[in-house]
């Protein structure tokens, strides 16, 4: 009973579905193919992938709305709902949320890769150092005495920052060594 009375909702979702899964793979088959070109970590690329997985399923789940016939202004009052709530957290958590979106930013469009010695110009507290890692929220970075600092994104995008020298990660190696 339940097939019949929904066959054409079943049969448009079954589309839905598989459309979201084609553009779902080839935005990360396209993600992949040009971070590793331009020599992204791994790891930074797998949070990429999973940002896209995300915004896609959220995509898929308004649309389904929709398909089994929901109407603008209910999911107008459920919508102003959730991100009344969200904007609420969100104003909570704003500095978590501005790592995050430093981040991305940062994968797009960060002219230093992991092992390039930087300079970090900040008044209070000048660095210079080499970028082990870049994750979600912060980088790693080495100073020459072997201490890891981790430096939030946020101000790796606010702060001026000059490149010391390209792939500079085996000379600290060799010095720890």
């Amino acid at each position: 009973m339940f097939f019949e009375t929904y066959r054409n909702e079943l049969i448009i979702t079954g589309f839905i579905l598989l459309t979201m899964l084609i553009i779902r793979h080839i935005t990360n088959f396209t993600i992949k193919k040009i971070s590793r070109r331009n020599g992204i970590n791994e790891a930074r690329i797998r949070l990429i992938c999973r940002y896209v997985t995300v915004t896609l399923f959220s995509l898929t789940l308004l649309i389904e709305c929709f398909v089994f016939g929901a109407e603008l202004k209910e999911m107008a009052v459920i919508f102003s709902s959730i991100f009344a709530i969200l904007g609420i957290a969100l104003f909570a958590i704003w500095s978590i949320l501005s790592n995050v979106t430093s981040g991305i930013i940062m994968f797009f469009s960060f002219p230093y890769q992991v092992g390039d010695k930087v300079s970090i110009h900040d008044k209070d507290f000048p660095l210079e150092a080499i970028i082990e890692d870049i994750r979600a929220f912060q980088l790693h970075l080495r100073l020459e005495n072997g201490d890891l600092v981790t430096y939030p994104n946020n101000l790796m995008l606010q702060k001026g920052v000059t490149l010391v020298k390209k792939d500079a990660i085996e000379d600290i190696s060799k010095k720890l060594n």
